[in-house]
């Protein structure tokens, strides 16, 4: 989840969002990157993943969000009684999620766990810190799938590394300030140090993705397995 400053004005998304899955109680989306999960209080700042379905379905809701920069698997209630109980499986932590990303340089272990928890501090904004004393228990999980070099158009090669991330909390920006404290962030994020040095290409977009979102249907009880590629 992420809180950007009402100075922040998104530039227009012209992405669609994907109903991948349907029926009468939730949703299944795609959501694009540079797509706010819901509309800012900055007035510009209208168009958003709620704004865009309340249109089509009137009274869902938003059970969890992305973060502006990240793409992938949302799940959408049609109405109060499934956004009660979905939220309940979010609190209660029985949802999984999984994120694929692309971080900066290559790690040395293969896998790994970080633990350090983060806190809110109103100085940082928008940016969370690692803060022991009065943060929340964080904790992730990484896997590397891949290490790889990219080449610029300089000729230089880029150091990445394609992991699987499983976030074993939900805090705000957890997955981004976790890379970070790694010594690894994430490819394109612009709060925390995964923006390329001068002189090397831009990345388009923050790279990381919800690609795996699974969760019981509150009504049927059917376990729902949602998958969705990675992008990049």
């Amino acid at each position: 989840m992420s809180t950007l400053p009402d100075t922040f004005i998104a530039p227009p998304c012209h992405s669609q969002i994907e109903i991948l899955w349907q029926d009468a109680h939730l949703l299944l989306i795609n959501k694009p990157s540079g797509l706010l999960s819901l509309s800012g209080k900055n007035a510009q700042n209208l168009d958003s993943v709620h704004h865009r379905l309340v249109q089509q379905f009137p009274g869902c809701t938003l059970v969890h969000r992305l973060d502006f920069g990240t793409s992938g698997l949302m799940v959408v209630a049609l109405n109060k009684a499934i956004n009660a109980a979905l939220c309940q499986q979010f609190s209660q932590r029985t949802v999984a999620k999984g994120y694929s990303a692309l971080l900066c340089g290559h790690l040395k272990e293969d896998e790994g766990v970080i633990e350090a928890a983060i806190a809110k501090d109103p100085a940082l904004f928008p940016l969370m810190s690692i803060c022991a004393i009065h943060g929340k228990p964080a904790r992730s999980r990484y896997r590397v799938m891949a290490r790889f070099h990219q080449e610029q158009e300089d000729g230089t090669r880029l150091a990445l590394t394609r992991v699987a991330l499983t976030p074993e909390t939900g805090r705000t920006h957890q997955l981004r300030i976790h890379c970070q404290l790694l010594g690894h962030p994430i490819l394109g994020c612009d709060l925390y140090g995964g923006r390329l040095l001068p002189g090397t290409e831009q990345a388009p977009r923050l790279m990381l993705h919800a690609g795996e979102l699974d969760f019981i249907h509150p009504v049927t009880g059917a376990a729902i397995n949602a998958r969705h590629a990675c992008p990049f």
